[in-house]
């Protein structure tokens, strides 16, 4: 007589994929309070409080603070970083074009994660940000000094406007992509420009960087 089937005993504790998606809620929360009201200003507790759970459950996935902020760098902040390297990577040698794919990449994915830019003003850019350190000892440690090196062989090859210094063209471009979005509550209030999308500023930004990255056509002038 053949054995019943018998089913395999499931191991103790929350299923995989449940683990997976209470985990990622528990960042998605914290990242929205420490982006608008600071990390510092922000307790565990508050993010149990407002995730709806104990504050053992999140030790139980993140442990301590600074544990959790090695998540919040390692799980959401490291690959966006990734993404905007490897699309810089991908990208023509013409410093126009490197340019430009900086600035849409990197208005795109501060377009798609809302959370970040407050975050990068809050955390990286104000003396005593939380983040910073992080920041400078990760991804972009390397990503910067990367992009101010194209540029300064697009340079030495005579493809880069002589009046920029290339290591100020990456700060050029970093305020000419964070900040728009760090300040749209701002602007858009002062100029009257709900209208303006993201297409609209991406267009925007790459018609500046198509008017300074050019090198200049040589003055024709009579000698005295």
């Amino acid at each position: 007589m053949a054995k019943p089937a018998t089913s395999k005993r499931r191991a103790p504790g929350r299923p995989a994929k449940v683990r997976g998606d209470q985990r990622k809620r528990l960042l998605d929360v914290a990242l929205t309070l420490f982006a608008k009201q600071g990390i510092a200003g922000t307790p565990l507790s508050a993010i149990a409080r407002r995730a709806r759970v104990t504050p053992a459950m999140l030790h139980y996935y993140f442990g301590s603070r600074d544990q959790l902020l090695d998540a919040l760098m390692d799980e959401c902040i490291a690959p966006l970083i990734a993404r905007v390297g490897a699309q810089l990577g991908a990208s023509e040698s013409d410093p126009r074009g490197l340019a430009r794919a900086f600035a849409a990449t990197i208005i795109g994915v501060l377009a798609e994660n809302p959370w970040l830019p407050p975050l990068w003003m809050r955390e990286v850019l104000s003396e005593g940000g939380v983040l910073r350190e992080r920041l400078l000892q990760g991804g972009a440690a390397r990503l910067a000094p990367g992009l101010a090196s194209r540029f300064a062989d697009a340079q030495r090859r005579g493809a880069l406007n002589p009046g920029l210094d290339p290591r100020l063209t990456v700060v050029s471009l970093i305020g000419l992509t964070i900040f728009p979005l760090a300040a749209q509550p701002i602007w858009r209030r002062l100029l009257d420009a709900d209208d303006i999308g993201i297409a609209t500023l991406i267009s925007h930004t790459e018609a500046l960087i198509e008017a300074g990255f050019g090198v200049p056509a040589a003055s024709h002038r009579k000698a005295p």
